[in-house]
């Protein structure tokens, strides 16, 4: 390569020099009508925050009136969905839990249903792994939720609120630590089961969040539903009516913002909800209000659920009873944060020949699945996260594609902006809750 359309390149002592520019400003402005010189065209992003991530908007301006809007994106691409079909099944959990990485368990969890149906072994998750599994999706939502309040407030000028809902939000992140030995990109949910056990340290970090939480909630309310810059900030702006949600494909708290209560926990129960009390909440005026007090109603929803997932929590295993899937070691939190029992080494490498090469050709080749594609959905805390898995009949999957929220939500941008003033695309963007490592998996 000499040069390209986007990078000139010239010979140096050091080798070939490479001058890259961007090369798309041109083809965007060219589409201008050079006589309307009261329009100008800027960027927006990509930088964090204000776009909620590498996020880039291209807006055409006539003032401070949005005429039109662009998003572009790709700026956090990392392969991930390709990178799975060169690793094992259970290796396939740590790339999909880096996509969205403030709905860790919810990647997991999609991805896990997925390859149980494709195994066929649904029905033999233990009942404390599937209870422990809605605890920790529902503990996720409650997370990403707080991390939407805190990072919207601080856009629309509300900084304080960036504090607490991060201050709020590292009670849940312990939780996590002491139970997988990770704050984020947990690897916890494994197809067959759970990573480790839930400890009993944990579970009194849970009980005592069940408590404190409620008494900040309303302390979140108090201070920004009654402030008169917050309802003007939110109230009438973005809007986006069901018909718009529907025919853009938009799900979540932005559809359910708009008056449907469309949950897929209530809808296409999955992972026991059904058994569980608890509502949907909804708003009528399809605006980034409506959408504030959905998340904030969806917060107490996912408490109760997290209240109840300890009520029914009875002793027993975490993993199938199948040996040819479930993980051999009994993992349990070192001083390294996680690793193998030391008691279960040893057994296997002193005393059994054949659990020693069980356990290596199980960790390193992985486990086979049969033949066969499925397409499994969860409700993601920002709306449908869906997995379409393909197996050959290997040890690796030939194809895993998400349909993930934040992608399909982002259409959205345009139909809320043009027209609306340019302050608006800050608050009406924000109000979607993308997550750019979910977008450009």
């Amino acid at each position: 390569m000499t040069s390209s359309e986007y990078a000139s390149a010239r010979e140096t002592t050091e080798g070939r020099v490479f001058t890259v520019t961007g090369g798309d400003w041109d083809s965007v402005t060219s589409s201008i009508d050079p006589l309307s010189n009261e329009k100008i065209v800027v960027n927006m992003g990509p930088q964090h925050p204000s776009t909620h991530g590498v996020l880039r908007l291209v807006l055409e301006l006539e003032g401070e009136t949005v005429i039109e809007a662009r998003p572009v994106i790709g700026y956090l691409h990392t392969g991930i969905e390709k990178n799975l079909e060169y690793r094992t099944w259970t290796q396939g959990v740590t790339f999909v839990t880096r996509m969205d990485y403030l709905a860790n368990m919810s990647n997991e969890a999609a991805y896990c249903f997925a390859v149980e149906k494709l195994l066929g072994i649904e029905d033999q998750i233990t009942e404390r792994a599937r209870t422990i599994r809605v605890m920790f999706m529902e503990l996720q939502r409650i997370a990403s939720h707080l991390v939407w309040l805190a990072t919207t407030g601080m856009e629309l000028g509300a900084i304080s609120m960036m504090l607490y809902g991060f201050r709020e939000r590292e009670y849940i992140l312990d939780i996590f630590e002491e139970t997988s030995g990770l704050r984020m990109n947990n690897g916890y949910i494994r197809p067959g089961g759970l990573a480790q056990d839930l400890p009993d340290s944990a579970v009194k970090k849970i009980r005592d969040l069940l408590v404190y939480l409620p008494k900040k909630l309303k302390e979140y309310e108090a201070m920004l539903s009654g402030q008169i810059i917050w309802q003007k900030r939110t109230q009438g702006v973005a809007v986006l009516d069901v018909t718009g949600c529907l025919a853009l494909g938009i799900t979540g708290p932005v559809l359910r913002a708009a008056g449907l209560p469309w949950d897929l926990r209530k809808t296409m129960p999955y992972a026991g909800y059904e058994t569980y009390e608890f509502d949907v909440p909804t708003a009528t005026t399809a605006d980034v209000w409506g959408r504030y007090l959905v998340r904030l109603a969806e917060i107490k929803e996912s408490l109760k659920i997290v209240e109840q997932t300890l009520d029914r929590l009875k002793p027993g295993p975490v993993w199938v009873a199948d040996k040819k899937i479930a993980w051999p070691a009994q993992l349990a939190l070192g001083v390294d944060g996680l690793g193998n029992s030391l008691e279960h080494v040893a057994k296997i490498m002193g005393q059994s020949m054949e659990s020693l090469i069980h356990h290596f050709k199980l960790v390193t080749e992985g486990f086979r699945v049969p033949p066969g594609q499925v397409y499994v959905a969860v409700e993601h805390p920002r709306g449908e996260l869906g997995v379409h898995a393909v197996s050959d009949g290997g040890t690796h999957p030939y194809r895993v594609h998400y349909r993930e929220p934040s992608f399909v939500n982002l259409q959205a941008i345009p139909a809320m902006a043009e027209g609306a003033l340019l302050a608006d695309v800050i608050a009406g963007g924000a109000s979607l809750d993308p997550v750019m490592g979910g977008c450009d998996r």
